[in-house]
C-alpha cells in the first residue's frame, strides 16, 4: 500500500483524475475498478470517482508495485487494459498481427502505450503466456517494423529461440513480403522490376532515388505487377527483394506512379482530389519460404498468411477477397 498526501497543487481534482496522473501506468479500466472495490481510498474510506480532493487529504492506494514504476517503453504494456489486436495467426512461438495505419510499432522517442508492441505484450501477459516478473531478460519482440501510416503484417516472437530464428531468416531473405499499393496512372510495363539506388537523408527521414551507384546509396530492388486499373488508379502488388527505408514509395514515385495519399513522395494535387492523407500501402501477404533449417519453426516452411482486407483495395477497386488476387 502506498499513501499520497494532497498538496495545494493537487487540491480540487477529482479522485480518478488525480490517481490517473499520479500512477500513469495504471490502466483506466483498473483505476475505475479499484475505486469501486475500495482499493483506492480517501482518508481511509471508500470514495466515489468524482470526489473532489482537499489539501491534507490522504489517498491510500492498494495497487501492485509495478504500476508505480516510471513509465518507459519496456513497461508500457502495463497501461493497456484491453489489448487492441487484429491477429492473423498465432501459435506457441509466434504471433502475426495486422497493424493498422496510424499505429506505431514502437514508441517514437516519447512514452506511448498505444503501440503495437505494448498491446502484444499486454495480450500475452494477460493470457499468462508471458510472465515478465519471472523473466531475466526476454520480452516478446517484433521481428519486423512497418511505417506508422502503412498497414500490414508484423511478426512477433513469443520466445527467445523463435526471435533468434526469425531474425536470422529475415536477414537471409527467407521470408517473402508482398505489398499492395494504389498508384497514380497505369504502370508500363504492367509488371516488371525496379532496380536502382536509394540514398537516405536521416535528418529529413527521406530517401532519394539514384540511377547510378554513389557513396552512401544502397541497392534497392522491387518486383511489381499490376492487378487492375480503375479510372486514374491502379492496384499494384510489390515484392521486396531488398528492404530499404520507404523503398516502394520512393521507387514507384521515381518510375512515375506515385502512391495515392503519399505526402512525402506523391503529388499533393492528386491526393487532394481523393481526400487521402496517408499512403495507400499495405503489407498484405507473408510467405515463410525457409529453404534452410528453421529449427523449432520448421513447421512454418511454405506457409502463407494474408490479412482479411485492405481498405483502399475495397474502396477503389472493389476487391473484397484478397485470396482472388494472388
Amino acid at each position: 500500500m502506498k499513501e499520497l498526501t494532497i498538496k495545494q497543487n493537487d487540491a480540487g481534482q477529482r479522485l480518478d483524475r488525480f490517481v490517473g496522473k499520479a500512477v500513469p501506468l495504471l490502466p483506466e479500466s483498473l483505476l475505475q475498478k479499484y475505486i469501486r472495490l475500495k482499493r483506492i481510498k480517501v482518508n481511509g474510506k471508500g470514495a466515489k470517482r468524482d470526489a473532489r480532493l482537499s489539501v491534507g487529504d490522504t489517498v491510500q492506494l492498494y495497487i501492485n508495485d509495478e504500476f508505480f514504476e516510471k513509465p518507459r517503453e519496456e513497461n508500457s504494456y502495463l497501461k493497456v487494459g484491453t489489448p487492441k489486436l487484429s491477429i492473423v495467426y498465432e501459435d506457441e512461438n509466434i504471433l502475426l498481427a495486422d497493424k493498422k495505419p496510424g499505429v506505431l510499432c514502437h514508441s517514437a522517442g516519447v512514452w506511448d502505450y498505444n503501440t503495437l508492441i505494448a498491446n502484444i505484450q499486454a495480450y500475452m501477459a494477460q493470457k499468462g503466456e508471458w510472465r515478465p516478473r519471472e523473466e531475466n531478460a526476454f520480452a516478446p519482440a517484433l521481428c519486423n517494423r512497418i511505417d506508422r501510416n502503412t498497414g500490414g503484417i508484423v511478426i512477433a516472437a513469443k520466445n527467445a529461440e523463435a526471435l533468434r530464428i526469425l531474425n536470422d531468416k529475415i536477414r537471409g531473405r527467407e521470408i517473402e513480403k508482398y505489398y499492395l499499393c494504389a498508384v497514380s496512372g497505369r504502370p508500363r510495363p504492367a509488371e516488371g522490376r525496379l532496380e536502382n539506388f536509394l540514398f537516405k537523408d536521416a535528418v529529413k527521414n527521406q530517401v532519394y532515388v539514384k540511377a547510378k551507384p554513389e557513396p552512401g546509396a544502397k541497392t534497392a530492388v522491387t518486383e511489381y505487377r499490376t492487378l487492375c486499373t480503375k479510372g486514374k488508379l491502379s492496384l499494384v502488388e510489390c515484392r521486396l527483394l531488398t528492404g530499404r527505408t520507404h523503398q516502394i514509395r520512393a521507387q514507384m514515385a521515381y518510375a512515375g506512379w506515385p502512391l495515392l495519399g503519399d505526402g512525402k513522395y506523391g503529388r499533393e494535387s492528386f491526393n487532394r482530389g481523393f481526400g487521402e492523407k496517408g499512403q495507400a500501402l499495405y503489407s498484405y501477404r507473408l510467405v515463410f519460404e525457409f529453404p534452410t533449417d528453421a529449427g523449432c519453426l520448421n513447421y512454418l516452411r511454405g506457409r502463407e498468411f494474408r490479412v482479411d482486407s485492405v481498405d483502399f483495395a475495397e474502396k477503389y477497386f472493389d476487391v473484397h477477397d484478397l485470396d482472388t488476387i494472388g
